[in-house]
């Protein structure tokens, strides 16, 4: 299945969004187009893809898996433009689902299905899910190597302790004077150099 965790759609801008971090008052978002950081708020509409489903005449059917279906017919690459026909869009989609609910699926959503999908291949983000835990375990093991590393050094730069010299005859100690002392004393003495 398709991984499109992250990812959002926001009602009233245009393209998607992959959520960067938190805020204090909004989610700080970066466009998949152009990598532009925006904040988005509360108030805004925020849907993210992992939770939308197509209507079906039985389950509604993820949007993930759909995707991973246009996926494999196209052997990675990318589909259809959402500006073809809406005839040829609607072909499409009916080989990829053929059970979809042809009365609650508005074209609009047909073409956002496409326009969506070519988004996420033109900026590299749809990755299925065994491709997505493979890199995770990629990184874990390049991790592990660099602390086996970090540890070897570590090792091998530790050294028998050299036994420490003692320490030189104790030095009588100054008489501590409050700081306050020394200025008054300086500040007396301009006064009665200067007379």
């Amino acid at each position: 299945m398709m991984n499109l965790t992250g990812i959002i759609s926001i009602s009233g801008k245009p393209g998607l969004y992959k959520v960067v971090a938190q805020a204090k008052n909004s989610v700080i978002v970066e466009s998949l187009e152009d990598n532009k950081r925006v904040p988005a708020y509360a108030t805004d509409r925020i849907s993210a893809l992992e939770d939308i489903s197509i209507y079906t005449y039985g389950e509604d059917k993820p949007l993930k898996e759909i995707y991973t279906d246009i996926f494999n017919k196209e052997n990675g690459g990318a589909t259809l433009s959402h500006k073809d026909d809406i005839k040829k869009l609607t072909a499409y989609l009916t080989e990829i689902l053929p059970d979809y609910d042809q009365e609650r699926v508005y074209s609009s959503d047909i073409k956002k299905l496409f326009q969506w999908y070519n988004l996420l291949h033109k900026s590299g983000n749809l990755k299925l899910e065994e491709e997505v835990a493979e890199e995770v375990t990629e990184e874990t093991e390049k991790t592990a190597e660099k602390a086996e590393k970090k540890e070897k050094k570590a090792a091998t730069a530790k050294k028998p302790a050299a036994a420490k010299k003692p320490a030189a005859a104790a030095k009588p100690a100054k008489s501590a004077k409050p700081a306050g002392a020394a200025k008054a004393k300086t500040t007396v003495q301009r006064k009665s150099g200067s007379n």
